[in-house]
Protein backbone atom coordinates (compact mmCIF):
# COMPACT_ATOMS: atom_id res chain seq x y z
CA UNK A 1 0.00 0.00 0.00
CA UNK A 2 2.78 2.44 0.89
CA UNK A 3 4.67 1.58 -2.31
CA UNK A 4 1.46 2.30 -4.20
CA UNK A 5 1.20 5.64 -2.41
CA UNK A 6 4.75 6.56 -3.44
CA UNK A 7 3.96 5.54 -7.03
CA UNK A 8 0.89 7.78 -6.97
CA UNK A 9 2.96 10.72 -5.73
CA UNK A 10 5.49 10.20 -8.52
CA UNK A 11 2.69 9.84 -11.08
CA UNK A 12 1.07 13.06 -9.84
CA UNK A 13 4.40 14.89 -10.09
CA UNK A 14 5.04 13.69 -13.65
CA UNK A 15 1.53 14.48 -14.88
CA UNK A 16 1.44 17.89 -13.20
CA UNK A 17 4.89 18.73 -14.61
CA UNK A 18 3.38 18.51 -18.11
CA UNK A 19 0.93 21.36 -17.43
CA UNK A 20 3.18 24.20 -18.73
CA UNK A 21 3.67 22.31 -22.01
CA UNK A 22 -0.08 22.20 -22.69
CA UNK A 23 -1.23 25.35 -20.91
CA UNK A 24 0.43 28.45 -22.32
CA UNK A 25 -2.11 31.18 -21.52
CA UNK A 26 -0.88 33.41 -18.72
CA UNK A 27 -4.23 33.39 -16.91
CA UNK A 28 -4.34 29.60 -16.69
CA UNK A 29 -0.71 29.37 -15.64
CA UNK A 30 -1.41 31.88 -12.87
CA UNK A 31 -4.31 29.68 -11.84
CA UNK A 32 -2.05 26.61 -11.79
CA UNK A 33 0.70 28.33 -9.78
CA UNK A 34 -1.75 29.76 -7.26
CA UNK A 35 -3.46 26.39 -6.88
CA UNK A 36 -0.13 24.72 -6.11
CA UNK A 37 0.67 27.42 -3.53
CA UNK A 38 -2.67 26.69 -1.87
CA UNK A 39 -1.86 22.95 -2.00
CA UNK A 40 1.34 23.62 -0.09
CA UNK A 41 -0.39 25.75 2.54
CA UNK A 42 -3.11 23.11 2.93
CA UNK A 43 -0.54 20.33 3.29
CA UNK A 44 0.94 22.26 6.18
CA UNK A 45 -2.45 22.58 7.88
CA UNK A 46 -3.09 18.88 7.24
CA UNK A 47 -0.15 17.85 9.42
CA UNK A 48 -1.47 19.72 12.44
CA UNK A 49 -5.20 19.32 11.83
CA UNK A 50 -5.46 16.10 9.87
CA UNK A 51 -2.82 14.00 11.64
CA UNK A 52 -2.47 15.87 14.91
CA UNK A 53 -6.17 16.60 15.42
CA UNK A 54 -5.51 20.23 16.41
CA UNK A 55 -7.75 22.39 14.23
CA UNK A 56 -6.28 25.81 13.57
CA UNK A 57 -8.19 28.83 12.26
CA UNK A 58 -5.07 30.97 12.09
CA UNK A 59 -2.57 29.46 9.68
CA UNK A 60 -2.38 32.91 8.11
CA UNK A 61 0.02 33.72 10.96
CA UNK A 62 2.58 31.30 9.49
CA UNK A 63 1.85 32.09 5.84
CA UNK A 64 2.21 35.81 6.45
CA UNK A 65 5.33 35.56 8.60
CA UNK A 66 7.39 33.93 5.85
CA UNK A 67 5.77 36.08 3.16
CA UNK A 68 6.66 39.32 4.93
CA UNK A 69 10.17 38.23 5.88
CA UNK A 70 10.80 37.16 2.28
CA UNK A 71 9.71 40.57 1.04
CA UNK A 72 11.19 42.78 3.77
CA UNK A 73 14.61 41.09 3.92
CA UNK A 74 15.01 41.57 0.18
CA UNK A 75 13.55 45.05 -0.25
CA UNK A 76 15.04 46.66 2.88
CA UNK A 77 18.21 44.69 3.61
CA UNK A 78 19.24 43.30 0.24
CA UNK A 79 19.31 39.69 1.41
CA UNK A 80 19.28 36.98 -1.26
CA UNK A 81 15.69 35.74 -1.82
CA UNK A 82 16.62 32.08 -1.31
CA UNK A 83 18.14 32.91 2.05
CA UNK A 84 15.19 35.18 2.86
CA UNK A 85 12.69 32.38 2.26
CA UNK A 86 14.76 29.96 4.34
CA UNK A 87 14.88 32.47 7.21
CA UNK A 88 11.14 33.05 6.82
CA UNK A 89 10.37 29.32 7.00
CA UNK A 90 12.46 28.98 10.16
CA UNK A 91 10.68 32.00 11.64
CA UNK A 92 7.27 30.55 10.81
CA UNK A 93 8.23 27.30 12.54
CA UNK A 94 9.36 29.30 15.59
CA UNK A 95 6.11 31.28 15.62
CA UNK A 96 4.16 28.04 15.41
CA UNK A 97 6.14 26.55 18.29
CA UNK A 98 5.56 29.62 20.48
CA UNK A 99 1.82 29.72 19.72
CA UNK A 100 1.61 25.99 20.38
CA UNK A 101 3.57 26.23 23.63
CA UNK A 102 1.39 29.03 24.97
CA UNK A 103 -1.80 27.23 23.91
CA UNK A 104 -1.01 23.61 24.74
CA UNK A 105 0.68 24.39 28.06
CA UNK A 106 -2.55 26.15 29.03
CA UNK A 107 -4.53 23.05 28.13
CA UNK A 108 -6.34 24.65 25.21
CA UNK A 109 -7.86 22.28 22.69
CA UNK A 110 -10.76 22.05 20.26
CA UNK A 111 -12.61 25.30 19.58
CA UNK A 112 -10.56 27.17 22.21
CA UNK A 113 -7.31 26.37 20.41
CA UNK A 114 -8.89 27.27 17.05
CA UNK A 115 -10.00 30.67 18.33
CA UNK A 116 -6.60 31.38 19.88
CA UNK A 117 -4.84 30.73 16.57
CA UNK A 118 -7.35 33.01 14.84
CA UNK A 119 -6.63 35.70 17.42
CA UNK A 120 -2.87 35.44 16.85
CA UNK A 121 -3.33 35.78 13.09
CA UNK A 122 -5.49 38.88 13.60
CA UNK A 123 -2.93 40.43 15.95
CA UNK A 124 -0.21 39.86 13.36
CA UNK A 125 -2.41 41.44 10.68
CA UNK A 126 -3.06 44.55 12.77
CA UNK A 127 0.63 44.92 13.67
CA UNK A 128 1.74 44.47 10.04
CA UNK A 129 -0.84 47.01 8.89
CA UNK A 130 0.45 49.59 11.35
CA UNK A 131 4.20 48.93 11.16
CA UNK A 132 6.59 51.02 9.10
CA UNK A 133 8.95 48.12 8.38
CA UNK A 134 6.19 46.24 6.54
CA UNK A 135 5.13 49.33 4.62
CA UNK A 136 1.97 49.75 6.70
CA UNK A 137 -1.30 49.85 4.79
CA UNK A 138 0.58 50.54 1.56
CA UNK A 139 2.26 47.14 1.73
CA UNK A 140 5.66 45.94 0.58
CA UNK A 141 6.81 45.69 -3.01
CA UNK A 142 9.63 43.39 -4.09
CA UNK A 143 11.76 44.90 -6.86
CA UNK A 144 11.24 43.28 -10.25
CA UNK A 145 14.56 41.73 -11.28
CA UNK A 146 13.96 38.73 -13.52
CA UNK A 147 16.93 36.45 -12.92
CA UNK A 148 17.02 32.86 -11.62
CA UNK A 149 19.56 33.87 -8.96
CA UNK A 150 17.00 36.42 -7.78
CA UNK A 151 14.26 33.75 -7.66
CA UNK A 152 12.38 35.43 -10.49
CA UNK A 153 11.80 33.68 -13.79
CA UNK A 154 10.80 34.94 -17.22
CA UNK A 155 8.43 32.00 -17.64
CA UNK A 156 5.47 31.30 -15.38
CA UNK A 157 5.95 27.65 -16.25
CA UNK A 158 9.36 27.62 -14.56
CA UNK A 159 7.88 29.00 -11.35
CA UNK A 160 5.11 26.41 -11.57
CA UNK A 161 7.73 23.65 -11.60
CA UNK A 162 9.41 25.19 -8.55
CA UNK A 163 6.16 25.31 -6.60
CA UNK A 164 5.21 21.83 -7.79
CA UNK A 165 8.56 20.57 -6.51
CA UNK A 166 7.80 22.05 -3.09
CA UNK A 167 4.34 20.47 -3.07
CA UNK A 168 5.78 17.06 -3.93
CA UNK A 169 8.43 17.49 -1.24
CA UNK A 170 5.71 18.30 1.29
CA UNK A 171 3.78 15.20 0.20
CA UNK A 172 6.89 13.06 0.67
CA UNK A 173 7.42 14.58 4.12
CA UNK A 174 3.81 13.78 4.99
CA UNK A 175 4.23 10.23 3.71
CA UNK A 176 7.40 9.81 5.79
CA UNK A 177 5.53 11.20 8.80
CA UNK A 178 2.82 8.55 8.35
CA UNK A 179 5.49 5.84 8.58
CA UNK A 180 7.33 7.38 11.53
CA UNK A 181 7.03 7.01 15.28
CA UNK A 182 6.11 10.69 15.55
CA UNK A 183 3.28 10.21 13.08
CA UNK A 184 1.90 7.29 15.06
CA UNK A 185 2.08 9.36 18.24
CA UNK A 186 0.29 12.26 16.55
CA UNK A 187 -2.56 9.98 15.50
CA UNK A 188 -2.72 8.52 19.01
CA UNK A 189 -3.00 12.02 20.50
CA UNK A 190 -5.63 12.91 17.91
CA UNK A 191 -7.77 9.87 18.71
CA UNK A 192 -7.50 10.00 22.50
CA UNK A 193 -4.99 12.25 24.18
CA UNK A 194 -5.58 10.87 27.68
CA UNK A 195 -5.08 7.30 26.49
CA UNK A 196 -1.93 8.33 24.62
CA UNK A 197 -0.54 9.90 27.78
CA UNK A 198 -1.32 6.74 29.71
CA UNK A 199 0.76 4.80 27.19
CA UNK A 200 3.74 7.09 27.78
CA UNK A 201 3.34 9.51 24.86
CA UNK A 202 4.59 13.03 25.62
CA UNK A 203 1.53 14.79 24.19
CA UNK A 204 2.97 18.30 24.57
CA UNK A 205 6.17 17.41 22.69
CA UNK A 206 4.19 15.69 19.93
CA UNK A 207 1.80 18.62 19.46
CA UNK A 208 4.65 21.14 19.46
CA UNK A 209 6.50 19.13 16.80
CA UNK A 210 3.30 18.95 14.75
CA UNK A 211 2.58 22.68 14.87
CA UNK A 212 6.20 23.64 14.12
CA UNK A 213 6.35 21.36 11.06
CA UNK A 214 2.90 22.50 9.98
CA UNK A 215 3.87 26.15 10.31
CA UNK A 216 7.09 25.65 8.35
CA UNK A 217 5.29 24.09 5.36
CA UNK A 218 2.52 26.70 5.33
CA UNK A 219 5.19 29.38 5.73
CA UNK A 220 6.96 28.06 2.64
CA UNK A 221 3.74 28.67 0.71
CA UNK A 222 3.76 32.27 1.94
CA UNK A 223 7.34 32.80 0.78
CA UNK A 224 6.54 31.44 -2.67
CA UNK A 225 3.45 33.63 -2.86
CA UNK A 226 5.49 36.75 -2.09
CA UNK A 227 8.16 35.78 -4.59
CA UNK A 228 5.65 35.13 -7.36
CA UNK A 229 3.34 38.13 -6.98
CA UNK A 230 6.08 40.49 -5.68
CA UNK A 231 3.64 42.46 -3.53
CA UNK A 232 2.16 42.06 -0.05
CA UNK A 233 -0.06 43.92 2.33
CA UNK A 234 -1.47 42.86 5.69
CA UNK A 235 -4.78 41.71 4.23
CA UNK A 236 -3.03 39.44 1.77
CA UNK A 237 -0.35 38.06 4.07
CA UNK A 238 -2.40 37.62 7.24
CA UNK A 239 -5.87 37.60 5.71
CA UNK A 240 -8.65 35.24 6.70
CA UNK A 241 -8.76 33.88 3.15
CA UNK A 242 -5.60 31.79 3.49
CA UNK A 243 -6.62 30.36 6.87
CA UNK A 244 -9.98 29.34 5.41
CA UNK A 245 -8.53 27.75 2.28
CA UNK A 246 -5.73 26.01 4.18
CA UNK A 247 -8.16 24.30 6.55
CA UNK A 248 -11.03 23.70 4.13
CA UNK A 249 -9.00 22.02 1.38
CA UNK A 250 -7.84 19.06 3.53
CA UNK A 251 -11.30 18.68 5.07
CA UNK A 252 -12.94 18.52 1.64
CA UNK A 253 -10.20 16.41 0.08
CA UNK A 254 -9.65 14.11 3.05
CA UNK A 255 -7.88 15.27 6.21
CA UNK A 256 -5.12 13.04 7.49
CA UNK A 257 -4.18 11.76 4.03
CA UNK A 258 -1.31 12.66 1.72
CA UNK A 259 -3.50 13.54 -1.26
CA UNK A 260 -6.37 15.18 0.62
CA UNK A 261 -4.95 18.74 0.52
CA UNK A 262 -4.09 18.41 -3.18
CA UNK A 263 -7.55 17.18 -4.17
CA UNK A 264 -9.29 19.73 -1.98
CA UNK A 265 -7.21 22.68 -3.19
CA UNK A 266 -7.79 21.86 -6.85
CA UNK A 267 -11.53 21.39 -6.36
CA UNK A 268 -12.03 24.47 -4.19
CA UNK A 269 -9.95 26.84 -6.30
CA UNK A 270 -11.58 25.57 -9.50
CA UNK A 271 -15.03 26.05 -7.96
CA UNK A 272 -14.08 29.54 -6.79
CA UNK A 273 -12.89 30.62 -10.24
CA UNK A 274 -15.91 29.04 -11.93
CA UNK A 275 -18.26 30.92 -9.60
CA UNK A 276 -16.47 34.21 -10.27
CA UNK A 277 -16.75 33.65 -14.01
CA UNK A 278 -20.53 33.18 -13.65
CA UNK A 279 -21.46 35.96 -11.24
CA UNK A 280 -18.53 38.32 -11.70
CA UNK A 281 -15.78 39.16 -9.25
CA UNK A 282 -18.00 40.14 -6.34
CA UNK A 283 -15.79 40.79 -3.30
CA UNK A 284 -15.97 37.87 -0.89
CA UNK A 285 -17.93 35.55 -3.19
CA UNK A 286 -15.22 32.89 -2.86
CA UNK A 287 -15.53 32.95 0.95
CA UNK A 288 -19.29 32.53 0.60
CA UNK A 289 -18.76 29.47 -1.59
CA UNK A 290 -16.18 28.07 0.84
CA UNK A 291 -18.57 28.61 3.74
CA UNK A 292 -21.33 26.71 1.95
CA UNK A 293 -18.88 23.90 1.13
CA UNK A 294 -17.79 23.68 4.77
CA UNK A 295 -21.41 23.47 5.98
CA UNK A 296 -22.20 20.73 3.47
CA UNK A 297 -19.06 18.75 4.31
CA UNK A 298 -19.65 18.95 8.06
CA UNK A 299 -23.41 18.35 7.88
CA UNK A 300 -23.66 15.49 5.42
CA UNK A 301 -21.66 12.24 5.19
CA UNK A 302 -19.29 11.01 3.80
CA UNK A 303 -17.74 14.42 4.65
CA UNK A 304 -15.05 14.46 1.94
CA UNK A 305 -14.56 13.82 -1.76
CA UNK A 306 -12.71 10.47 -1.49
CA UNK A 307 -15.46 9.19 0.81
CA UNK A 308 -18.09 10.30 -1.69
CA UNK A 309 -16.29 8.44 -4.47
CA UNK A 310 -16.02 5.26 -2.37
CA UNK A 311 -19.71 5.49 -1.52
CA UNK A 312 -20.60 5.93 -5.18
CA UNK A 313 -18.51 2.91 -6.16
CA UNK A 314 -20.02 0.72 -3.47
CA UNK A 315 -23.49 1.69 -4.61
CA UNK A 316 -22.91 0.71 -8.23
Amino acid sequence: MKDRQLSLIIAFALVAALVPFFVTAGTWLNFAVFTMILCLAAQGWNILGGYGGQYSFGHAAFFGTTAYLTAVLQSRYGINPYAAIAIGIAAAAAVGWVIGFLSFRSGLKGSYFALVTLAFAEVFRVVANASDITGGAAGTLIKLDVRPENFQFASRGTFFWVVLGMVVLAMLITRALERSRLGAQMVAVRENEDAARALGVDALRVKLAAIALSAAITGAAGGLYAQYFLYLDATIAYGTWISVEALLAPIVGGAGTVFGPVVGSIVLHSLSEFTKSLVGRIPGIDLVIFGIMLILVVRFPPRNIPGLIRRWRSGR
